[in-house]
């Protein structure tokens, strides 16, 4: 390979930044190129100034964060003691993983490419911003600025004459060899390899907690299309701590008639132990694995998904422990004492807010504003006897949309709306903080729309005026989203 010395820096909390980085470690030995590819938090930062071609591939997390493993060179990149020609001799990209639905869309990038400028360092091309929310998904953005990026890296940096772009129907070795083991390692019991039940440290993807499930209860009508489950689990002696809006993720496994279909295609004993050796200097050796067992991908919470199937499944063949670990949630509610609080929380969107609610209530807090929407009363309304419960107390005001319940279908927004008074009054005059979980596709947009129209109508802002307003609330961290696709 040429000298050209490609470094690609990472920030991923879900897996996708990683793979978009491992991608372009495959572009660029296909083009001949040196490449390196690690965690933004694993690199020595200070070696940046000894680097002359960077990539950086960031994720965006909660309203603006970096992921957790990108925090650590966060803070040291925007030290205000670094000199503006930290960087000059390093020429750079920044591609953006985000989702437009959040108010800070791909905030992370955007704020790292022109950090990385301030430092001095030349930029190959503008800021790639992946989104989510395009019908194509972010390789929609991703691919043209990658066709771009390769172009701009082998001006400046050309490859030796005698060496050309390898055909793009040869595949290349894979990272990893397979090694077949002739026995089981005695070190290691074939559960215990996926998860531990005596973790180092808190329970994390790497070394999840075995949590017995001890309840697995349908929340949906017997005769609803969707079967939305409330699952516990019980995580004495895990180590796990978490706060109100916590994320649980799940190691899911494979199903025994799926191995077994897996096994017979490939010829495989579905017995048999094997390993994954690095072929690249510097890659980490990964821990033994059998056919059942392998690792599988973490699952978000929310349903309806495969993490729940296959939870209900489990549950239902008795008794089972599940591979789990905790990861921050995006919304942070108010520490201050007598602060209210608005949330808005249609569907499955209600379940952050189902714990912050009982958290404020065990701390005497009754300024808690709820809006629930679903399809029918009878079918969908998740903890409609809690939230009544709590409503008869005064901890709670509750407000309902039913959609299907009558001939004009009635959402979240409309409610905001015909009560505007309440929710101008306690946004400006008590300095509420506002909530929004649910469905990305056009809950959130409508809800922006409909507290813009109560801030002109009961504030009496001009338009531009009640944009302003809106976007302050969301830059201080007052109007939080949490959403997903």
């Amino acid at each position: 390979m040429p000298n050209t010395r490609l470094l690609v820096l990472f920030g991923s909390q879900t897996g996708t930044a990683e793979d978009v980085s491992e991608r372009l470690r495959r572009e660029a030995r296909r083009r001949e190129l040196g490449c390196r590819v690690q965690a933004l938090d694993s690199y020595p930062v200070v070696n940046l100034i000894n680097e002359p071609l960077v990539i950086f591939v960031c994720a965006t997390t909660g309203q603006g964060e970096p992921p957790d493993n990108m925090k650590s060179f966060w803070r040291f990149i925007f030290r205000r003691n670094l000199p503006s020609t930290s960087l000059c001799q390093m020429d750079f990209a920044v591609l953006g993983l985000g989702d437009s639905s959040y108010a800070k869309f791909n905030f992370v990038a955007k704020k790292l490419h022109r950090r990385l400028l301030q430092l001095g360092g030349s930029a190959l091309l503008p800021v790639c911003l992946g989104d989510d929310q395009h019908e194509l998904g972010p390789d929609a953005t991703i691919d043209p600025w990658l066709h771009d990026l390769w172009e701009k890296v082998l001006g400046p940096h050309p490859l030796p004459l005698d060496l050309g772009l390898s055909p793009p129907g040869i595949p290349w070795p894979s990272k990893f060899t397979l090694k077949f083991l002739q026995e089981v390692p005695s070190t290691c019991s074939e559960e215990l390899c996926v998860a531990g039940t005596d973790p180092q440290g808190p329970p994390s993807e790497l070394q999840p907690f075995l949590a017995p499930m001890v309840t697995n209860q349908r929340v949906t009508g017997p005769s609803h299309f969707q079967d939305v489950r409330l699952i516990e689990f019980d995580i004495t002696g895990s180590g796990v701590s978490f706060v109100a809006g916590d994320v649980v993720l799940i190691q899911p496994e494979n199903t025994a008639s799926h191995v077994q279909q897996f096994c017979q295609a490939l010829g495989l004993d579905p017995d048999q132990h094997f390993t994954l050796q690095p072929r690249e200097p510097g890659a980490v050796r990964l821990p033994t694995h059998g056919w059942r067992h392998p690792p599988g991908l973490p699952v978000g919470p929310y349903p309806p998904d495969p993490a729940t199937g296959l939870l209900h499944r489990l549950f239902s063949a008795g008794p089972v422990r599940v591979p789990l670990w905790v990861r921050s949630g995006g919304l942070t509610f108010p520490k201050t004492p007598d602060t209210p609080v608005i949330m808005v929380g249609p569907g499955t969107g209600v379940a952050p807010f189902r714990a912050a609610i009982q958290e404020r209530v065990a701390q005497g807090e009754t300024g808690n504003v709820l809006f629930f929407g679903c399809r029918q009363r009878d079918q969908d309304f998740y903890w409609e006897a809690e939230w009544k419960e709590l409503q008869t107390r005064g901890c709670l005001t509750l407000v309902t949309a039913f959609s299907r319940e009558q001939e004009q279908k009635v959402y979240v927004q409309h409610r905001l709306r015909e009560l505007g008074p309440l929710v101008w009054g306690l946004l400006d005059l008590r300095g509420a903080h506002f909530y929004l979980a649910g469905n990305a596709k056009y809950m959130p947009a409508d809800v922006s729309d409909a507290l813009t129209s109560i801030f002109q109508e009961e504030g009496g802002l001009s338009g531009p005026a009640a944009a302003a307003y809106l976007a302050r609330l969301q830059r201080t961290l007052r109007f939080q989203t949490e959403t997903w696709a």
